[in-house]
């Protein structure tokens, strides 16, 4: 007896349903681009992934900064009255402008970076601490990105000034904690841990700007060495090199 063969008409219903399934997923597919592309901004067509985490983390990083910034304001109501401003957010915001678009400060003189850094932490030192230690701290994290918050494929960072921030971070933020006046009074108040409480906030948001610059450098470091290895990978196997 031959076999009988399975009707033509539900291979064909399935193949259909298969075809209507692939459809539409390709559509919901095609609407999630559509989606990302329009939430980004045409800028994002010239940076690499590495550059818009750059980007990213570069914006994390000084909104954690300007957090700490009204922290230590809070903590230290004397210091903002010492800056010229008439209040706390006034002060704030001129010291955001002053990170951002590279100016200097005037209680600082021409100091920026590491030199406004020491000079913020020195017991000699009269004006607004907590705006001189936030700005110093900004503009030394600026400068080791090569002096930019937003990043390129024509830009280059080198990951070493981006390790050494890390530290200077680390470092700045013990003398933070242990620094003195004359009279062994803290020069700022951060963290605290009492009998009424602990307050580690202080800490746990600069450790997340240590974190990111860290995590950069390592992108950064592994991407010139993945750089490195393809070039020699190439020379290896007698590869010409692409022009495009």
């Amino acid at each position: 007896m031959a076999a009988t063969r399975p009707p033509i008409l539900p291979r064909c219903l399935l193949l259909a349903g298969v075809l209507l399934c692939l459809a539409a997923c390709t559509q919901q597919q095609s609407r999630d681009m559509l989606n990302q592309f329009g939430k980004g901004k045409p800028d994002e067509l010239f940076q690499t992934s590495v550059d818009r985490m750059a980007t990213l983390a570069m914006r994390d990083n000084l909104r954690s900064l300007y957090l700490l910034m009204d922290k230590l304001y809070l903590r230290n109501p004397n210091q903002w009255k010492q800056s010229g401003y008439l209040d706390a957010t006034t002060a704030a915001r001129q010291i955001r402008i002053a990170i951002e678009q590279r100016q200097p400060l005037a209680q600082l003189g021409d100091r920026r970076d590491l030199a406004a850094l020491s000079y913020a932490l020195d017991p000699q030192f009269k004006g607004d601490r907590v705006g001189a230690f936030i700005y110093a701290i900004g503009s030394m994290i600026v400068t080791a990105h090569g002096g930019r918050t937003e990043f390129y494929m024509t830009d280059t960072i080198d990951p070493l000034f981006v390790n050494n921030a890390a530290r200077n971070i680390e470092k700045a933020t013990w003398m933070l904690s242990q620094r003195q006046d004359a009279n062994g009074v803290l020069l700022l108040f951060s963290n605290e841990i009492s009998e009424q409480g602990s307050n580690l906030s202080f800490a746990v948001e600069f450790g997340k700007i240590v974190a990111r610059l860290d995590l950069l450098a390592q992108m950064l470091d592994e991407r010139y060495r993945r750089i490195g290895l393809n070039y020699a990978q190439s020379l290896l196997l007698m590869n010409f090199l692409p022009v495009q």
